[in-house]
C-alpha cells in the first residue's frame, strides 16, 4: 500500500497512465501514420459538371468536343439553337447604331461636304462608306463573345485567329488572276466607247491614302458578315455536315449581291458569282484569309483605276454585248483564283478543321475520402478501441 492509504490493493487491474508522445522519426524519415489507415488514390483531373451536365471547358482547351471545319464553329460543346438568334439581332442593333453614328461624325466634321453618296470615287464619300462598314469586324467579334461565349477568334479561323502568313502569298496569286481580270475588262468597256477618259482630279492623292488605308478592312468586314457569321450561323442550323455549307454559301451569296444594290440582271450575277467564289476558298483554307484577300485586290485595283481614268468611266454603263463579255471574263478571273487557292493547299498547308479535347463521357468527380467503419448494433455499447503499442505503457514510448 502506498504512503496515504490510497494506493490501489492487491489484485486490482493497474489503471491506464499517459506514457508520453511516440517517438518520432529524423527529420526527413517518411512521416508516420496510425496503424490501419489507408490513404485514398487521387481523383483524375476532370473539369466540373454543371447542372445541365456537360463538362466545362478547362481553360485554354478548345471549346469543340471533335475537330470542326470553319463552317460548323458555332457548333461547338454548349451549343443551342438560340445562340445565333440572339447574335444576329445584338449584331442587327449594334451595327444600326454605329453606322449611323459614324455617317453623322463625317458630316458633322465637314469631310464630306457635299453628301453626293453615289460618288464613290471622292475620297470623303469613300471613307464615309468605308468607316461605316469597317464597324462590323467589332461587331462580330462583340456577337461571338456575348451570344456564343467563345473567343471572337473563332470568326476568323479554324486556329482562332487570323492566319497572317497566308496573306502575302495570297495576295500574288489574286493579283495575277483577279487584279488582270479587272483591268482587262476596264479596258475592254473603254474600246466600247462606254465612258471618256478625262484623267485624275486633284482629289486623287486623297483617293489613294483612302483606298489603301481603308479599303482592305472594309473588304475584311463584309468578310466577317457574309462568308463569317451569316455562314457560320446557318451552316450550325443544319445538321446536315454537307449540305450546310453548300445551303450558306448560296444564301448569302444572294444576300452579298442585293446588299450592292445591282443595276441590272448581269450585275447581279456578277456579285453573286464572286459571293460564291469567297465561299469557295474560305472552305478551301479553314477561314477568311482567301476571301479577304480577294475582296480587298479587286475592291483595291477597280477604285485606284476608276480614279486615274476619271469620273465619266465610273459612271459609265457599257452596253449589253460588252456588258455580258464583262460579266465572263471576271467569272473566269474569280474561277482563276479559286483554282490557284486549291492547288496552293499542298504548298501553303492551311488548317481546315479546329483542334479539339474530347469531354463526352467524362465520369462524374469520386470523393477523396476513406469510408468511416460500419456503427455498432443498434442497443449494444461500442467495445474499447485496440490499444497502440506505441501509445500504451506496455507498448513503451
Amino acid at each position: 500500500m502506498m504512503p496515504g492509504g490510497a494506493g490501489p490493493q492487491q489484485g486490482q487491474a493497474q489503471p491506464w497512465q499517459y506514457g508520453g508522445p511516440p517517438p518520432t522519426g529524423r527529420w526527413g524519415a517518411p512521416a508516420q501514420v496510425p496503424r490501419g489507415w489507408v490513404p485514398a488514390p487521387p481523383p483524375p483531373p476532370l473539369p466540373p459538371r454543371p447542372v445541365g451536365g456537360r463538362p466545362v471547358t478547362p481553360p485554354g482547351a478548345p471549346p469543340f468536343d471533335r475537330p470542326q471545319p470553319y463552317e460548323r464553329l458555332m457548333r461547338a460543346r454548349d451549343w443551342a439553337w438560340w445562340r445565333p438568334v440572339l447574335g444576329l439581332l445584338l449584331f442587327s442593333v449594334l451595327y444600326a447604331v454605329a453606322a449611323v453614328l459614324v455617317v453623322v461624325a463625317v458630316l458633322v466634321t465637314g469631310v464630306v461636304p457635299e453628301a453626293n453618296l453615289l460618288d464613290l470615287v471622292d475620297p470623303g464619300v469613300l471613307l464615309m462608306t468605308n468607316l461605316s462598314l469597317i464597324v462590323a469586324i467589332p461587331i462580330v467579334w462583340a456577337c461571338w463573345a456575348v451570344a456564343h461565349g467563345m473567343r471572337p477568334g473563332w470568326s476568323s479561323s479554324v486556329t482562332g485567329r487570323l492566319r497572317w502568313r497566308l496573306f502575302r502569298p495570297l495576295t500574288w496569286r489574286a493579283l495575277l488572276t483577279l487584279g488582270v481580270g479587272v483591268l482587262v475588262t476596264i479596258g475592254i468597256s473603254l474600246t466600247a466607247e462606254s465612258g471618256t477618259i478625262t484623267g485624275p482630279d486633284s482629289s486623287y492623292v486623297w483617293l489613294v491614302l483612302v483606298v489603301l488605308l481603308t479599303t482592305p478592312l472594309q473588304s475584311a468586314a463584309e468578310e466577317y458578315v457574309f462568308r463569317g457569321y451569316l455562314t457560320q450561323a446557318l451552316t450550325a442550323w443544319i445538321r446536315s455536315e454537307k449540305a450546310g455549307p453548300v445551303v450558306a454559301a448560296l444564301v448569302t451569296a444572294t444576300l452579298f449581291s442585293a446588299a450592292h444594290a445591282p443595276p441590272d440582271v448581269l450585275t447581279f450575277a456578277d456579285r453573286f458569282a464572286f459571293g460564291l467564289a469567297a465561299s469557295w476558298v474560305t472552305n478551301l483554307t479553314g477561314g477568311l484569309e482567301a476571301a479577304i484577300v480577294l475582296h480587298a485586290v479587286n475592291n483595291v485595283v477597280v477604285f485606284l483605276t476608276i480614279g486615274l481614268l476619271g469620273d465619266e468611266v465610273a459612271t459609265a454603263v457599257p452596253p449589253a454585248g460588252i456588258g455580258l463579255l464583262v460579266t465572263l471574263l471576271d467569272l473566269v478571273a474569280m474561277g482563276a483564283y479559286v483554282w490557284l487557292v486549291a492547288r496552293s493547299r499542298a504548298v501553303l498547308r492551311p488548317e481546315l478543321v479546329s483542334p479539339a479535347v474530347d469531354l463526352r463521357g467524362t465520369p462524374v468527380r469520386q470523393p477523396t475520402w476513406v469510408p468511416a467503419p460500419p456503427l455498432p448494433p443498434f442497443g449494444g455499447a461500442p467495445g474499447p478501441p485496440a490499444p497502440d503499442p506505441r501509445w500504451s505503457r506496455q507498448g513503451g514510448a
